[in-house]
């Protein structure tokens, strides 16, 4: 059966930045915060980013760290909420003022942080947004990734996971929100230095958190300054 492996990580949460500080997390001497901050990406155009969401940040600065300029990889986003925060808006505008802004919905689609990843940094390998549903969504989705690589004809191809910090509405479900948080990984089919097998990784009932958290502590992958 064929493999494939994790090659380089990069990550970004609110609280949790440089490489030290994600092993310091993985070891759980760390915390993500929860609130709304997203990476100042200075590398964008000012006015492109003045109205990007905390998820469309943390997309651009991982795929950023992770990927050169232009680059011809194939992304493969994944989240499990989305832009949810500008969801929540659009409805209560929908609600309130019976009206809605096209400028805001265009920036509230699923497939927008990736999307926009794709224009700020100039990259031409396209991308896939997936959203999978059923009782194990994290797995569907990195099976969905691996089978894209091993089927295709791509070397590697980049898997990309964001979530953001849902809005304060939601607070009565926070005990089952994952934190926000953002990472991007290249998947290969061969094996580097350093390199870690993707069926080593996997686990049942897995979610995003977990099995990054698995891959800081098996001791072969950092995250990339």
């Amino acid at each position: 059966m064929s493999e494939s492996y994790v090659t380089r990580l990069c990550a970004w949460a609110p609280g949790v930045e440089n490489p030290g500080e994600w092993d310091e997390w993985a070891q759980g001497r760390r915390s993500i915060s929860s609130d709304a901050k997203g990476p100042g990406i200075a590398f964008t155009d000012s006015l492109f980013r003045r109205r990007l969401s905390q998820i469309s940040r943390m997309t651009i600065q991982v795929i950023h760290d992770l990927l050169p300029p232009e680059d011809a990889a194939k992304i493969f986003f994944l989240s499990l909420r989305g832009e949810l925060a500008r969801q929540y808006q659009i409805n209560k505008m929908l609600i309130e003022e019976k009206a809605l802004m096209p400028a805001a919905f265009s920036l509230s689609v699923f497939n927008a942080p990736a999307a926009l990843a794709s224009i700020a940094l100039g990259l031409r390998g396209g991308y896939s947004a997936i959203y999978p549903a059923g009782r194990d969504p994290f797995a569907a989705g990195l099976a969905a990734a691996e089978a894209a690589l091993l089927c295709g004809a791509e070397r590697e191809i980049a898997f990309v996971y964001a979530d953001e910090q849902p809005p304060p509405e939601y607070g009565c479900f926070s005990g089952e929100c994952l934190s926000p948080a953002a990472y991007a990984l290249v998947l290969s089919r061969e094996a580097a230095q350093p390199s870690v097998p993707l069926s080593a990784l996997k686990a049942a009932g897995d979610d995003p958190l977990a099995f990054l958290r698995r891959l800081l502590l098996c001791g072969k992958m950092h995250v990339a300054s």
